[in-house]
């Protein structure tokens, strides 16, 4: 029993003794009894809050041990080489993405019949146009065309009139227009002639063509870029906070 307790008990007993001639001994007997367990149950609803407050003490512990737990993780050497090599991977993408918008990736250019050789040997995988500027289907392919070339990076794609390239018309068999050209490696491996394969309808969606491309092998099927290049943002800015934070912990 604790040391307040005995206290009371003590003080309690004194007090009975003075009176002990009067009562009945098994009077007495109750009153001790009473008062010993008005005691505990006072004593045990005092643990009983001192155990909570325990727990919620503990609780908040674990959460704090929990957040340094995960930041000893984050110095984990194996973990730091995942995201040096991540960002390694990011950064090195991003550097070939801006060498093949420098050979006029991610847009929809036109070109000349003198231009026609060097932009489809110059690049691994070219889609090229053949056009007409009076032909109302070619209006409808080039818009297509200008929709999927920023999207897909890896491929050139370009177009050429027709009307003003009769050797490379005459040399590729071009006779039908529009006619969209499939080029890897300087070679002409497969062709799009009007809308024959996309349905045989004017109306016909972005993706149908974009499906049919992908099915060629001269495109691949792209997630969204735009999150792509926030990772790789994110990671550049945590790169730079980190330099930060070393060069000034250096000094």
């Amino acid at each position: 029993m604790r040391r307040d307790n005995v206290g009371i008990l003590l003080v309690a007993i004194n007090a009975l003794d003075s009176r002990e001639r009067e009562m009945d001994p098994d009077s007495v007997k109750s009153t001790l009894s009473n008062l010993a367990f008005g005691n505990v149950m006072a004593a045990a609803a005092r643990d009983y809050q001192k155990e909570l407050l325990a727990q919620e003490k503990a609780q908040s512990s674990a959460s704090a041990n929990e957040e340094v737990d995960l930041d000893e993780l984050m110095d984990d050497p194996e973990l730091e080489k995942l995201h040096a090599d991540r960002i390694a991977a990011l950064k090195k993408e991003a550097e070939k993405r801006e060498a093949m918008k420098r050979q006029g990736h991610g847009e929809y250019r036109e070109i000349t019949e003198g231009d026609f050789l060097g932009e489809v040997t110059g690049s691994e995988k070219v889609i090229c146009h053949f056009y007409h500027k009076e032909f109302y289907r070619c209006k409808i392919m080039d818009k297509h065309l200008k929709a999927l070339a920023p999207k897909h990076v890896d491929t050139k794609f370009i177009k050429l009139d027709a009307e003003n390239a009769p050797f490379f018309v005459t040399k590729l068999a071009v006779k039908t227009l529009p006619c969209v050209i499939i080029f890897r490696k300087g070679v002409a491996v497969d062709r799009l002639v009007g809308f024959q394969d996309l349905g045989g309808k004017d109306d016909f969606a972005t993706r149908k063509l974009e499906v049919f491309l992908i099915k060629k092998g001269i495109i691949s099927e792209k997630k969204n870029e735009e999150d792509e290049d926030d990772v790789y943002d994110e990671s550049r800015r945590k790169s730079v906070r980190s330099s930060v934070n070393h060069d000034s912990d250096s000094d």
